[in-house]
């Protein structure tokens, strides 16, 4: 009954924080579309430095931005922060259930690190934390008045610690806390700088005093930060559900690229909101960036090439590759390491502890299933290393080579006709 529980606690917690999610972002690109897009009034009014027309839901919206304030302060402001806040902390919560009370099975993976359950949940946490201290430091450094410079530097720094992360976890976890660290960062620039600057400057204007300039200019630094950071949050975010993504060696270059093509994707975009010019070669170098990372994404660069008799036979049978893989790779090796390695989750009745159905409903239990699944076998535990979670249950880099042979003889149907005969 507890794990049963504990799937749908899951489940809401994720509806919950893509709800939020989508509230954030969606009034985060609104906001930077609709302050790029203000155009000069026709009728200027004082205080105002630019209007917008709009229309949506068969109403007409006219909109006025005050470049400092009205001459009369309203009192029922509307201020953007909860998004941001609900986002980050069920996102968060989310974390802790799978990833950290899961340790186990998602964050760990002994082969990188032999940690212990509390050891990884307390350093993935630290590194959230961390991400914002270097984070601000930098931004509350020199480079503050470079902004390109920033950028390069912010830049360095989450892909260095996104490898770090890749030596230390799993692959999905490292991906998964590369993003969270990313939404640490921007929901403490909401929590700690924006709202506190805006809070000043609104009390300042309430008692007539001149706010600091310094601190709309710092406010507005670090919306442009989360400006260019939520689609690569996204992508990180999204990563944990493809194996090609975050159980390859080159897991934290992909998550350097992305961050790239974000960048350049928002680019397009922010020009377009502001001048209406269309930067066509930003979707020719996001198309170069998501290209590279389709090609690290099936490097083989962790397989061993085959050795002794599976290497020598394809030049036995006649020359014939397919016959000489189908000879030499038995699909009776193939269903004990299936069963032996994989079948304790995906069955029918699963015996791995906190598992109460086969995830996705993916069952590995007889000759005809596994060879039904072999393109997801092909995906989780040859070309990645996403199966078994963590390597949990000890899959050697023979076995994997087994499965490679197996897979290159016809995706296992071949295999398993001519062990029939």
């Amino acid at each position: 009954m507890a794990t049963y529980f504990s799937e749908w606690l899951q489940f809401a917690v994720r509806w919950l924080h893509v709800v939020t999610a989508i509230a954030w972002i969606g009034s985060s690109f609104y906001f930077v579309a609709l302050d790029l897009g203000l155009r000069r009034q026709r009728e200027p009014v004082p205080g105002v430095g630019g209007e917008a027309w709009q229309v949506h839901g068969g109403g007409f919206y006219h909109i006025q931005k005050y470049m400092v304030a009205p001459a009369h302060m309203p009192e029922d402001l509307t201020w953007f922060k909860w998004e941001s806040y609900a986002t980050w902390l069920s996102g968060f919560a989310l974390l802790f259930l799978v990833y950290y009370v899961g340790a186990d099975l998602f964050l760990i993976d002994p082969q990188k690190a032999d940690l212990s359950v509390w050891s990884a949940s307390a350093i993935g946490m630290a590194g959230l934390a961390l991400g914002w201290v270097v984070y601000d430091a930098l931004c509350k450094s020199p480079l503050r008045k470079n902004d390109s410079a920033l950028l390069a530097a912010l830049f360095v720094y989450v892909v260095l610690a996104s490898y770090v992360f890749a030596q230390l976890f799993s692959g999905r976890g490292a991906m998964l806390h590369t993003g969270a660290m990313i939404a640490t960062i921007m929901t403490a620039n909401v929590f700690l700088i924006i709202i506190p600057n805006q809070k000043i400057v609104v009390a300042d204007l309430k008692a007539d005093r001149t706010p600091e300039a310094r601190l709309g200019a710092e406010a507005k630094q670090r919306s442009l930060h989360n400006n260019y950071l939520t689609l690569p949050v996204i992508f990180l975010m999204l990563s944990n559900h493809y194996p090609l993504a975050f159980a390859t060696e080159w897991n934290w270059v992909i998550a350097g690229l992305v961050l790239l093509m974000g960048a350049v994707i928002r680019h397009y975009f922010n020009t377009y909101h502001r001048t209406h010019r269309k930067l066509w070669w930003c979707w020719g170098v996001a198309a170069l960036l998501f290209a590279a990372v389709v090609t690290l994404s099936g490097s083989p660069g962790w397989r061993e090439a085959p050795q002794g008799e599976a290497a020598a036979a394809p030049r036995q049978w006649g020359g014939d590759p397919q016959v000489a893989l189908a000879a030499s790779v038995h699909m009776d090796a193939v269903e004990g390491i299936v069963l032996s390695r994989c079948s304790m989750c995906h069955a029918a009745a699963p015996l791995w502890p906190g598992i109460a159905h086969a995830p996705k409903d993916i069952r590995l239990e007889t000759r005809d299933e596994i060879v039904h699944h072999a393109g997801l076998i092909e995906r989780q535990a040859v070309r990645s290393h996403a199966m078994p979670p963590g390597n949990v249950t000890g899959l050697e880099p023979a076995e994997r080579e087994t499965l490679a042979q197996w897979i290159a003889s016809g995706s296992g149907r071949f295999a398993a006709t001519a062990d029939a005969r």
